[in-house]
Order: C-alpha cells, then structure tokens, then sequence
C-alpha cells in the first residue's frame, strides 16, 4: 500500500474492460501502478499492427508501464509484474491463464466476468447468453482461483435481455454495469468490509472459444437458434451460409412463419428445419459490402429457389 492505497495492477485486452480501466486510474482507493495486456498483432490486408481497446485505453491515461508478455505464465512476465510491488490484481477479458503468483497478492485478484456466474464460465459467456435465450445475464466480480471462473464471489449485477441484443451491443452495456461494479465493491473489499461467497455448482456451464467453423449457419435446424445464432456471432466468427454465387454473410434476420423447404432461397429468406423462415434484413456478399436483402435481390436474383452449398 502506498499512502493508504492498493497498488494495483490491471489485465485485460478486450473491449469489455474499457471502463473499468478508466476507473481505476482515478479510483480513491487504488494506485494504478501498471497495466498488462496482448501482444500486439498484425491486421488488416497491410499487415498494421494493432494494439488492443486496454492498450489504447493505458496510453490515453499515460499509464507505466504497459506490459505485453506473449505468455502471461512465463516467468519474466511474472517477475516483471511483480517488480511493480502489486498489492491488487483487477482482470477483465484477458484470455489466458493468470499464475498462482499473481492469484495470491495481498488483496488478492478481481475478475469481472461478463455472465451471472456460474451461469457461462469461460471465453464466451456474452455469445452464449445470446445462443441460450437467456431472459438475464449480468457481470460478477470475482475473487479468482486456480480454477475457470470457479473463485468465490464477491458481487454480481443483472442485466434484463430483451431478446434482440447483438453482441457488440450487449458487451458495451455489461461494460458499463461492470465499472458501476467496480466503483461500489472495490473500496469496500480492500478495506476488509466485505468478503467472497463460494459459487454454487448447480447451473454452472462452460463456454468455450469460437472457431470460425462455428459461423455456418445449417438451415436444418430451428429458426429460432439461426436467429439467434446471427445476434451472438458478431463481429466474430459472423454468421454465414455458402450458395452457388459464393459465401453470404447474414448480419441482420428475423423469424418467420411457413418457409421454403429447409436450406431453400425464397424472395424473403431460407427456410429451416422446423418449417419457418430465416427473414433476411441485411447481408454481405463474397468481396461485397454490407447490403439490405432487398438490394442484394436486385442484383443477384437467381438466388431465389437455389439451395445452400452444403
């Protein structure tokens, strides 16, 4: 502790723990002393190398140093965090495994996890609460252990779904929720006033990362998991069906009663396994820019009565 606040380091990549960031370096109880996150990576057709939405954050708030181990478990990376003398460790969207070392500082390490825990434990949970259906999701502020998401926990907030969230759209509402998280507990919690509970195993599920295998869309299967499946899918892996005119990326759909025979092109959408109608809004053709289905109609009707490329 320094002048009676946690120094206090922050790990994460993603988007999710923007705020959060934000927060702690101007927090009243915690001394932002370092941020970790990954490497950067190329991207892009050019090659650019791109650093991470903590990365940009960290350098806005002129925040030293910022750490970009490859491995967050190899031992240089491990002693370089630890040279910072952290009281704290506070995690959001990092994505790799956190050593012991870090696990058992004085105050621990808090992980803002974007699911009700331990509903959706591991890499996805945002996806996932889309692809279940699920009337509820939230952020848990976890004490983390040796385990996936299995630590105890030390305070949750809910969010009511309203079954048309996307999930670039539902991470940057849990974002919010997880800063307002962490402005109420992390005082309390440093100063001893609250403690962690242990999760339950009833309910608990796992998540697991996306593939990009995972976006083709198979119209043998229910509408109401198709629609579903192109809210949660975005930005990544997408959702997407192969045609005799090349890939069509789906990015906006809605359900429909009485469809073509599944896997069938009609003037509106697909039909699928149940006998409805994957509505098509807004598509992307192969090489194509982002289109409604109407426009895309206009200039390639063939499509109409051809079937999906197995």
């Amino acid at each position: 502790m320094t002048g009676g606040r946690a120094r206090t380091v922050f790990i994460g990549s993603g988007g999710f723990g923007r705020e959060s960031l934000w927060r702690l370096a101007d927090h009243p109880d915690a001394e932002l002393v370092g941020v970790v996150t990954a490497h950067p990576k190329a991207a892009g057709r050019g090659g650019r190398t791109t650093v991470t939405p903590i990365h940009d954050v960290a350098r806005h708030l002129e925040v030293r140093p910022i750490l970009t181990p490859p491995r967050l478990r190899d031992r240089a990376a491990v002693a370089e965090i630890l040279a910072l003398e952290p009281d704290l460790v506070v995690l959001a969207d990092y994505g790799q495994i956190v050593p012991s070392a870090l696990l058992d500082l004085r105050h621990g390490a808090l992980n803002l996890h974007p699911s009700l825990l331990p509903r959706h434990r591991g890499a996805t949970p945002i996806p996932a609460a889309i692809l279940a259906g699920d009337a509820e999701t939230g952020v848990t502020l976890m004490r983390m252990d040796a385990g996936l998401d299995t630590g105890p926990i030390v305070a949750q907030t809910r969010v009511a779904l309203d079954g048309d969230e996307t999930t670039p759209l539902l991470e940057e509402t849990l974002e919010v929720e997880a800063d307002r998280l962490l402005t109420r507990y992390l005082g309390p919690w440093l100063r001893g006033k609250i403690s962690a509970t242990p999760q339950p195993e009833e309910g608990a599920t796992l998540t697991r990362p996306l593939r990009r295998e995972d976006g083709q869309l198979d119209p043998h299967r229910p509408v109401v998991d198709l629609e579903r499946q192109v809210r949660a899918y975005q930005p990544w892996p997408g959702s997407f069906v192969e045609t005799d005119l090349g890939r069509l990326v789906v990015w906006r759909a809605e359900i429909a009663p009485d469809g073509p025979p599944a896997g069938t092109f009609d003037e509106e959408g697909i039909g699928t396994g149940d006998g409805a109608r994957l509505r098509l809004r807004e598509v992307q053709p192969a090489g194509g820019d982002r289109m409604s289905w109407d426009a895309f109609l206009r200039g390639r009707p063939a499509i109409v009565g051809s079937s999906i490329v197995p």
